[in-house]
C-alpha cells in the first residue's frame, strides 16, 4: 500500500495569532482536511510599521516555549494535525534571534525546530543556524525543513535527502521578482535528489505567491498561478521516492546509484572534503516498504540516522 500524506499548503498574507487561529480552524472544517498543514516563512511575524530591527524583535521574538509557542501547540492538539505554522522569530536564552521553522505533532508536541542557515544578507539580520533538520511522521515518512533562500544552495536539500527526507518543506516569504528563479530551483532540487519538494510562499500584498508542490521526477503536482490567497490541497505519495530511485527518474536516471564497488573517493576542493562512495546513498525512511528498498549492497548506504531502522 502506498504511503499517502494529505497536505495543505497555505498561501496567504501575514496574520496575527488570532487571525491565524480563526483561519486554520476554518480550513480544517473541510471533510477533506489535511494531515499536514504548512504556512509561509515569518507568517506570524510581519515587519509592519517597525522602525528598526530592535523594534521588530521586541514585537515578535519569543522563546519557542513562550506564549506564541503554547498557542500553536494548543491549535495542533485541538485540531489533531501536524502543523508547520511557517517560521517564527526565536529568541534563545542568550538573547540571540533566529528565523526558525517549528513543527507540532497532533498531540501538540514541538517535534522539530530548524534555524535558517542561509539568511538573505544583508537584509535579514537574524543569526544563522548550523544544523540540518529532518523529522519522522510515524507510519508515513521522513520530512526535511528548509527556509526560503536555503533552496538556492543545493547542499541544503541534498543533505536533507541524504538524511532520508522524502519531502522537503521550503517555507518562503519572497517579496521580489526572485520568485521566478525559485520555481525552477525547487524543481531542480526535487529532480536531482528524487524527492518531493513543497515551496510555500506568502500571498499578496505580503509576498509574490506562486507556491508549488513538485514530485520526485520534477513534475509540478499543484501550483498557485499567482499571488492570490489560496490553499493548495494535495495528496503526496511518499512511495514515489523509493520507486523513482529503484526504477530511475524517467526510467533512465539513478543519481544515488552512480558509484560502484572499488570507486575511490571524489575530492571536493571547494568544501575541503570529499564524496565517499561508501556513504553516498541516502538514509532509508523506516516507513519505506521492503520491496522498494535499494537492491544494492548495504555497505553503500550511508550510516543510519539515530533512531532509524538498520
Amino acid at each position: 500500500m502506498s504511503r499517502y500524506l494529505r497536505v495543505a499548503l497555505v498561501q496567504t498574507s501575514e496574520e496575527n495569532l488570532d487571525q491565524f487561529a480563526d483561519g486554520l480552524r476554518a480550513r480544517m472544517k473541510s471533510p477533506n482536511a489535511a494531515e499536514l498543514v504548512v504556512y509561509p516563512e515569518l507568517h506570524l511575524c510581519p515587519a509592519g510599521a517597525a522602525a528598526d530591527v530592535e523594534e521588530y524583535y521586541a514585537a515578535h521574538a519569543q522563546p519557542l516555549d513562550g506564549p506564541r509557542g503554547k498557542a500553536l501547540s494548543g491549535l495542533a492538539r485541538e485540531l489533531g494535525i501536524w502543523l508547520v505554522p511557517g517560521t517564527v522569530l526565536e529568541r534563545d536564552e542568550d538573547g540571540n534571534v533566529y528565523n526558525t521553522a517549528v513543527v507540532y505533532d497532533p498531540r501538540g508536541e514541538l517535534v522539530a525546530t530548524y534555524r535558517k542557515i542561509f539568511t538573505w544578507r544583508p537584509y535579514e539580520p537574524m543569526c544563522t543556524g548550523r544544523e540540518f533538520v529532518v523529522f519522522d511522521m510515524p507510519g508515513t515518512g521522513r520530512i526535511g525543513l528548509s527556509i526560503c533562500y536555503d533552496s538556492w544552495y543545493p547542499e541544503v536539500t541534498r543533505h536533507l535527502a541524504w538524511m532520508g527526507a522524502e519531502l522537503v518543506l521550503n517555507l518562503v516569504q519572497t517579496t521580489t521578482t526572485g520568485r521566478a528563479q525559485e520555481i525552477p530551483v525547487n524543481r531542480a532540487n526535487a529532480i536531482v535528489n528524487q524527492i518531493w519538494v513543497a515551496s510555500v510562499n506568502g500571498a499578496a500584498p505580503t509576498a509574490e505567491g506562486r507556491s508549488l508542490l513538485v514530485d520526485p521526477e520534477g513534475h509540478v503536482q499543484a501550483a498557485a498561478v499567482g499571488t492570490e490567497d489560496t490553499t493548495l490541497l494535495a495528496v503526496v505519495d511518499l512511495d514515489r521516492v523509493p520507486a523513482a530511485r529503484k526504477h530511475g527518474t524517467g526510467g533512465d536516471s539513478w543519481p544515488w546509484d552512480h558509484f560502484a564497488p572499488g570507486d575511490t573517493p571524489l575530492e571536493l576542493p571547494l568544501y575541503n572534503g570529499r564524496i565517499d562512495p561508501a556513504t553516498w546513498r541516502p538514509a532509508i525512511s523506516p516507513e519505506t516498504p521492503a520491496g522498494l528498498r535499494p537492491a544494492g549492497p548495504a555497505v553503500f548506504r550511508r550510516p543510519a540516522v539515530e533512531g532509524e531502522e538498520s
